[in-house]
């Protein structure tokens, strides 16, 4: 399955391409669709109007997600999807970098 990089990641960082992304999800099992795409974008825009923050903050991430996709369950629609953490996981198919501490996977779990 290949992604086209066209206008559907508006704010995607320097270098990062889907097919980057894929080999990512695919290193860790996942086998993203388009709500993992939506989280994807999610995050890369998030970041961006973030710019001035060099240090995002990992409970504003959190927050700014659940506020996000509270329509679909929130974080525990995120957790199903991304098993690993919808910030970390997420982060690393986005090309970011995860805010410090989203590697905890108890942090904010509701597995």
């Amino acid at each position: 399955m290949s992604v086209k990089l066209d206008k559907s990641f508006p704010h995607a960082p320097p270098g990062w391409t889907p097919d980057v992304a894929l080999k990512t999800a695919r290193a860790e099992n996942l086998t993203p669709g388009e709500a993992h795409w939506e989280v994807v974008r999610a995050l890369q825009e998030y970041f961006a109007r973030h710019t001035e923050d060099p240090m995002i903050h990992q409970r504003e991430l959190h927050d700014a997600l659940e506020e996000r996709f509270h329509h679909k369950g929130g974080m525990r629609y995120l957790y199903s999807i991304f098993p690993r953490g919808p910030v970390a996981q997420g982060c690393r198919l986005a090309g970011l970098q995860a805010p410090a501490g989203s590697v905890d996977k108890g942090f904010g779990s509701v597995v």
